[in-house]
């Protein structure tokens, strides 16, 4: 367990990626299993435990040490994880305490009932120092905070046996905790893990961001045009399993298996003899809708009637990756475009379709296209269109993020200046800082203009914009509730954020009425008096036209 606390507080303190692959390479060189694997799981996302929650850990710290000093403790730190491990009492006799192994921790756990899990959770903390209890504790949370994705710890794992990052993606959807078979094929000590499940996600290709300048050097006539739809990336798979029963299924981008809260998808493509990528999409009296209403439909635990009626699903085909037994991916585009559409021809349902493409004379047709899609489509249609994607006519499929095949050109986002109302630590690097923002805009009620709540958000300011920030927030700071701070924010007293947001909707679950879809703070306006910062009025008019010039 120390060897894997050692190793996140080493992540965490190192920026360079290629000494992260080569500290991740030299701890699963030097650690047996099943530790090893087991922190792999960790670091992918692979791990969880039933009954192990953060509230847990809240009701252990409460009874181990004063309230207050926790409250004020938390305030400061900004990390669960690490307040904790902090201020948990170290038994006396900690130095006869035999060390711990990760394995031995995740058994624990995993093996915890809902009854014994804080007795559990409590013994394994007094078992450890001070590194060695943030690690589990950030097990227990599920958020390392390390500075370390997915990819780059397979990356890492492809590296110890000179194997491409793209074929342990291939395997990893075969592949269980704590990985035995997979670090003994990496090794050399036993055969590649075989891929027995006959309709299991292939890792996805994505494409790089495009803008004017880029594209001055490329050959337009090297690429083809499509647009790029408002929904999620999914792949759809279908084969015949060894006892002739057909098998559909629907996964994310990530890999996620999404198929039971898209029954009407699966029971419409049975069938299905291949893997097409494409855009999970609602459709409403022909029209795809945007994202927000797609949120009506995901993550659902249960999928009534009423809600299939309401939000009919729809995959818009991009790519075909495999065709009966013949996989794609090493042929060009165009070939695997021909192969999609007779495919999804041959499937006789409205439930998918192929997405269009256009011709690319020039980058001028394509900017153009990009920022007002309605001058191509039905403007009710545009508004489901993030921008174009472009492709070059010869690429072939590799999972990941390729340089030069694929690009997306996205439109350009709503902007609004918004009044910073409160703020509260970030984690991780920024735990030290007064970095999460919560924003609001004008409103004209009875008693005159008032501020209102309308999004939260973080920026990657720079180090010295961080700094600038957090000293505004405690020089004028009027309130406090718990680890929140509510900072000034009267017409000519408070700071002026420019948001950048992808879409507005509105939502009877927040105060404002509207809800932004991914906002951001694209800079500070020093410049700007609060007076000055738009008004909900602005927002209502943006999810009434959308991204039609005003």
């Amino acid at each position: 367990m120390n060897r894997f606390a050692a190793l996140l507080d080493n992540l965490v303190y190192e920026p360079r990626r290629n000494a992260k692959i080569q500290l991740l390479i030299d701890y699963f060189a030097s650690t047996p299993d099943p530790d090893r694997g087991f922190a792999l799981a960790a670091m992918t996302g692979a791990l969880t435990f039933k009954y192990a929650k953060p509230s847990v850990i809240r009701t252990l710290i409460s009874e181990r040490t004063d309230p207050v000093l926790f409250a004020l403790s938390y305030d400061f730190v900004g990390d669960l994880s690490e307040t904790v491990a902090l201020l948990w009492p170290e038994p006396a006799d900690m130095d006869r305490v035999e060390p711990l192994r990760l394995g031995e921790v995740v058994d624990s756990l995993s093996h915890a009932s809902k009854m014994n899990v804080t007795e559990t959770l409590s013994s394994l903390l007094d078992r450890l120092d001070d590194k060695g209890r943030w690690a589990l504790l950030k097990l227990v949370t599920g958020g390392l905070r390390i500075g370390v994705s997915a990819r780059l710890v397979k990356t890492a794992l492809g590296a110890i046996a000179g194997q491409n990052v793209e074929v342990i993606e291939e395997l990893w959807h075969s592949l269980t905790p704590p990985y035995d078979s997979l670090f003994a094929w990496l090794e050399g000590r036993g055969e590649k893990p075989a891929i027995r499940d006959p309709v299991s996600f292939r890792p996805v290709m994505l494409a790089q961001s495009l803008d004017r300048g880029m594209a001055a050097s490329l050959n337009p006539q090297d690429f083809v045009g499509e647009w790029k739809w408002d929904g999620i990336r999914v792949q759809l798979v279908g084969a015949t399993l060894a006892d002739g029963h057909p098998v559909v299924r629907l996964y994310s981008r990530s890999g996620d298996d999404i198929s039971a809260a898209f029954p009407d998808l699966i029971a419409a493509t049975v069938g299905l003899d291949g893997v097409i990528d494409g855009e999970l999409l609602i459709v409403q009296d022909g029209i795809i809708q945007s994202f927000n209403v797609l949120q009506q439909r995901l993550n659902r635990k249960t999928v009534t009637p009423k809600l299939l009626d309401e939000f009919p699903a729809l995959v818009r085909a991009y790519d075909c990756l495999v065709s009966g037994p013949d996989d794609l991916r090493t042929r060009p585009w165009v070939e695997r475009r021909s192969v999609l559409e007779l495919l999804v021809q041959s499937l006789s349902t409205s439930k998918v379709d192929v997405s269009p493409i256009f011709p690319i004379t020039d980058w001028d047709q394509v900017d153009a296209l990009r920022s007002s899609p309605e001058l191509s489509v039905p403007s009710d249609m545009a508004e489901a269109i993030e921008g174009c994607m472009v492709k070059r006519r010869d690429s072939v499929y590799v999972a990941g993020r390729p340089t030069g095949p694929w690009f997306k050109w996205k439109r350009d986002p709503f902007v609004l200046d918004a009044v910073l109302m409160y703020a509260q630590r970030g984690h991780g690097k920024r735990s030290s800082f007064y970095s999460d923002y919560t924003f609001g805009l004008w409103r004209e009620d009875k008693e005159g203009l008032a501020l209102v709540p309308v999004g939260k958000a973080y920026f990657g300011f720079t180090d010295e914009e961080l700094r600038q920030i957090d000293q505004f927030v405690r020089n004028h700071t009027v309130n406090r509730f718990g680890p929140v701070r509510e900072v000034a924010h009267k017409a000519d007293e408070g700071l002026v954020f420019e948001v950048a947001f992808e879409g507005v909707a509105q939502s009877g679950r927040h105060k404002s009425g509207f809800a932004m879809r991914f906002p951001r703070i694209s800079r500070i306006r020093w410049d700007k008096r609060p007076r000055e910062a738009d008004s909900l009025v602005a927002l209502a008019h943006l999810a009434t036209v959308g991204r039609r010039k005003i």
